[in-house]
């Protein structure tokens, strides 16, 4: 059975001003997939994103999401959209942020306090319900962020360099339930500069100064290269400035 694209990106391109920044971006994410944009800060992941969520319009190209042209208010009801910058209220406690998003999603009563418990074990922040954000630190925030992106039990998932200030354990266990999720059909675009979390990707597009140049499993990627990892890839494909 065919594999339904959650993601369809064609020839986008977007400029600021008289500066262009994305280049003619063609890609898709496929469901139950995780996807990830590999490159270094400034080269376009953030602003490709941010066209896919439907924030951004590209000035060129086209877009569609689980089917539709975007951007599309309902479509973007239908995304858990994880930004660089955590949207937080920072004078509300987590559960009185949880229970805010949860009502903009029409998930209320019973319900929502269910969904908030179970997201809020996910990310290991369980027993920081009550807790002011105010009070959080910055990898508290982040798991946090990634919490409410799951809250309604979105079909795709788009996810901003979502590990940053996260420590190594866990973000293991992050990305432990970002393939229970994708094994479960929810297609996941994740950005990041970091290689390790790019080797946990099954599919990869590596991306410098707005353009893609090279798409693939790690493995093909690799492979293709003639080098002995995806970092030492990375360079091969992009020049002689590695991410780090």
């Amino acid at each position: 059975m065919d594999v339904p694209d959650s993601i369809i990106i064609e020839q986008v391109s977007r400029s600021f001003d008289k500066r262009q920044v994305l280049h003619g971006i063609n890609m898709r994410v496929r469901a139950g997939q995780i996807f990830g944009l590999l490159g270094p800060s400034g080269c376009g992941k953030t602003t490709l994103v941010r066209i896919i969520a439907g924030i951004l319009p590209p000035t060129s190209g086209r877009v569609s999401v689980l089917g539709q042209i975007m951007p599309r208010l309902d479509i973007m009801a239908r995304i858990g959209y994880m930004a660089q910058s955590d949207a937080l209220y920072a004078a509300l406690s987590a559960e009185e942020n949880l229970l805010f998003f949860a009502a903009l999603y029409g998930i209320t009563g019973k319900v929502a306090k269910k969904r908030i418990r179970e997201v809020m074990e996910l990310v290991s922040l369980g027993g920081e319900l009550k807790k002011t954000v105010a009070a959080y630190s910055g990898g508290m925030k982040r798991r946090l962020s990634l919490a409410l992106a799951l809250l309604a039990s979105p079909p795709l998932l788009l996810l901003d360099e979502p590990t940053v200030g996260i420590d190594p354990l866990l973000r293991q266990d992050i990305w432990r339930e970002l393939h229970k999720l994708a094994d479960a059909g929810v297609a996941i675009l994740v950005t990041t500069h970091v290689m390790d979390e790019a080797a946990k990707c099954h599919q990869l597009a590596m991306m410098r100064m707005g353009r893609l140049i090279a798409k693939g499993s790690v493995e093909q990627l690799v492979a293709a290269s003639g080098q002995r990892d995806i970092e030492q890839a990375f360079i091969h494909y992009g020049g002689d400035e590695p991410c780090r």
